[in-house]
């Protein structure tokens, strides 16, 4: 499997936003579409601090 779940930066602490993430986009207004193999969207503005597939974590804030 290659997903990842994906994590938000608030507060200097990261929260998970969405789990079994598998598709990472950019969209207008400096927003990020992420998917995942459940069918669940998420757009949030945010820009990509890390992502690592090795430890299937991706990181915004």
């Amino acid at each position: 499997m290659c997903e990842a779940n994906a994590y938000l930066v608030r507060n200097g602490k990261e929260e998970l936003i969405l789990e079994a993430v598998d598709i990472v986009e950019p969209a207008e207004g400096g927003k990020i579409r992420m998917a995942n193999i459940f069918g669940e969207q998420k757009l949030i503005v945010a820009r990509l601090k890390s992502m690592s597939l090795v430890n299937h974590k991706i990181v915004l804030e």
